[in-house]
């Protein structure tokens, strides 16, 4: 019998770990995966939580014994962009992270999730989803919903 090896690909979108658990940001481009990834590495630092950034526009996830875990595209480690600027180097990075979260950036958000949307499933692993829309304080229903979630995952 051979062993398998797990089963990755890259995908269009920034990472962050908070505490122990990976948050991934999807969106199209210009939606502000870089800015709510930055704006929860500023938070994280603010509430003194262990906040780094795994990757920023293309992280490479893996399927790993039921879990996913995204690392950064080995382009663009340590780096994340900042419109007008470019690429900037971040000093709170990690190699990888267990993601348990993940949020999907829309143009407009529904006020109340449609049913099933709360989930979805990638690679085979189906993880907690939120949709969010632009503007402010996306940062902090982020953590809001990541620290209920982190709650429920202890008393399972």
């Amino acid at each position: 019998m051979t062993a398998r090896a797990p089963s990755s690909g890259t995908v269009h979108a920034s990472c962050v770990v908070v505490g122990e658990g990976g948050i991934l940001v999807r969106g199209e481009a210009g939606s502000g995966k870089s800015t709510l990834a930055r704006d929860l590495l500023d938070l994280g630092a603010r509430y003194g939580t262990f906040a780094a950034l795994v990757g920023d526009d293309r992280v490479i996830l893996t399927h790993r014994h039921g879990r996913l875990v995204a690392a950064p595209h080995p382009a663009l480690a340590g780096l994340v962009e900042v419109r007008g600027l470019g690429l900037q180097a971040v000093d709170a990075t990690a190699p990888s992270a267990i993601l348990r979260l993940v949020v999907d950036l829309a143009e407009e958000a529904p006020r109340m999730p449609e049913e099933g949307a709360e989930t979805v499933l990638l690679r085979g692993v189906r993880l907690p989803r939120m949709i969010l829309s632009r503007g402010p304080g996306r940062a902090e229903t982020v953590l809001w919903h990541w620290r209920r979630l982190r709650v429920m995952m202890m008393t399972d």
